[in-house]
């Protein structure tokens, strides 16, 4: 939990509304950024059952989910994750027009940061 929430809030910005306890050692914390974004952060293991290190197998397993954020400013986010020593791709436009850029979270799970271009086609198109 303490690489997740200085991940998620030192970097990236959330504020905490809630957590389970004191300090950054806590089973849950719920994040928030600005009005429209909330994030729940859970452990995966009671404090008393928690290894002293993640299983590689596991965290290989998060590769598939990715949260997706909305971000106006790709360029400056790039330059800002890496300033803060997260490896990230540089921003590219997808196929169906959204402007992406992919980073992992300490746990495994992929964030995408991503904004709509000028020649973004709705779903359908």
């Amino acid at each position: 939990m303490p690489a997740s929430l200085r991940f998620y809030r030192d970097v990236l910005g959330f504020s905490e509304v809630a957590k389970s306890g004191q300090g950054d050692a806590v089973g849950w914390a719920w994040l928030r950024h600005g009005d429209d974004a909330s994030l729940m952060l859970n452990t995966a293991h009671d404090t008393d059952d928690r290894p002293d290190r993640p299983d590689p197998a596991r965290v290989a397993a998060h590769g598939d989910t990715i949260l997706y954020l909305g971000c106006e400013d790709l360029e400056g986010a790039y330059r800002y994750l890496v300033e803060h020593g997260i490896q990230a791709g540089r921003p590219e436009v997808a196929p169906y027009g959204m402007k992406q850029l992919y980073a992992t979270d300490p746990d495994g799970y992929k964030v995408c940061l991503q904004w709509p271009t000028e020649s973004r086609q709705t779903v359908g198109d």
